[in-house]
């Protein structure tokens, strides 16, 4: 009995060490899970950031739009783009092409084929909420560096963004980055194809950026490594043809494959499509291949419509990790009326009646099925 006993003392000794054993187990195992949970939730959540972006195209200022602008004490552009403000100044960037150099009336104001434009064209971008300018086109040499010089000049007075033509050298070296209060930065690069066979004068090549690939491709990786986003604006294409032609498709491509986010276009003086270009690391660009003529003294119909292009920017940021998404292209048809080349104004196509266009309805649908041929999701504005 005695050694019974000894024997069951011990079975029990050991059966409730192990029963403690398995306690700790279960109460460490607790304190591992409710730690782990505790883990988890300290984890920080995604921060999202977010901005918008507009662009316009041609603000090409023939005689007759500045003549119709004057007034007793100089010129008023404003009436001309008050109908279209709203959607000028409700982004974040909003970025307009200057295909004419604003170099004053001091200078002599000429149009087509050297262009020299009024410096109130400049203060009526600025009112109606365009803080951007690209000034690398076809006309930037028109009148000459004194003219470029002026306009600079004026950019810089009314504290306008300006790329594409630059002051001197060391002007032209400080990449052009839009800092946003929302923390999302945006390099801004602008070329043109030619300056109409005016030559860029000799150790002057800032004056004015023409496209070459090479140095396309530097600037790109500068301004990668400087901004979030990079949007590339290109003076390029054929006249009046409402398709982009082989040139373009293939500097589309090449900018695409670069890692350029966004590319605005601009020469033809006519709408052409929208659309997403794959680069080759499987990366999306949104292209805008011509936003037409914005403001200018042009009469064929589709000459007198232009836009407005708007797309959005996300910007995540997990712990280390950051992404960019450019996302929600939008556009707004716009059109240029006038009455016998007098009382030139923009007006958005959707508020367009017969007595402003006869069969208005007709050529707005036509015109939003040519932009949105190659991107059916493409939003248009319609208030």
């Amino acid at each position: 009995m005695k050694r019974f006993g000894s024997v069951g003392i011990i079975l029990i000794l050991i059966i409730l060490s192990a029963c403690s054993i398995n306690q700790e187990e279960q109460i460490a195992n607790h304190h591992i899970e409710k730690n782990m949970e505790a883990i988890e939730y300290q984890a920080p959540k995604p921060i999202e950031r977010e901005i918008t972006f507009s662009a316009i195209g041609d603000i090409l200022i023939h005689g007759t739009v500045y003549n119709d602008a004057r007034t007793e004490n100089g010129f008023d552009f404003k009436p001309m783009i008050e109908r279209v403000k709203p959607y000028l100044s409700d982004t974040t960037i909003s970025i307009a092409n200057q295909e004419t150099m604003i170099g004053g009336e001091e200078l002599g104001l000429s149009t087509y084929p050297t262009f020299n434009s009024p410096t109130e064209v400049g203060d009526a971008l600025k009112w109606a909420g365009i803080n951007v300018v690209t000034l690398a086109n076809n006309h930037t040499l028109d009148r000459g560096e004194e003219a470029i010089q002026r306009a600079i000049e004026h950019w810089e007075t009314i504290d306008m963004m300006y790329t594409g033509a630059y002051k001197d050298e060391m002007d032209r070296e400080q990449l052009r980055v839009f800092e946003t209060d929302e923390g999302i930065s945006v390099a801004l690069l602008s070329y043109t194809y030619g300056t109409n066979g005016i030559p860029v004068p000799i150790g002057k090549d800032y004056l004015v950026n023409l496209i070459d690939q090479q140095l396309i491709a530097m600037e790109i990786e500068e301004a990668k490594e400087k901004a979030d986003v990079v949007a590339l604006s290109l003076h390029f294409g054929n006249e009046y043809e409402r398709l982009p032609n082989q040139f373009q498709k293939d500097l589309v491509q090449f900018a695409s494959d670069q890692g350029v986010d966004v590319v605005i276009g601009h020469h033809p003086h006519v709408l052409q499509p929208i659309e997403w270009v794959t680069g080759e690391n499987g990366n999306k660009t949104l292209v805008a291949y011509s936003l037409g003529n914005f403001l200018s003294g042009q009469d064929k119909f589709y000459r007198q419509i232009g836009g407005v292009f708007k797309f959005s920017v996300k910007k995540t940021t997990e712990g280390r990790s950051e992404s960019i998404e450019v996302h929600s292209p939008k556009f707004l048809p716009t059109y240029v009326k006038n009455t016998g080349r007098r009382n030139f104004e923009v007006i958005p196509m959707y508020q367009l009646t017969e007595s402003d266009l006869p069969n208005a309805s007709y050529h707005y649908e036509e015109i939003k099925e040519h932009m949105a041929q190659w991107l059916p999701e493409l939003e248009f504005i319609e208030g």
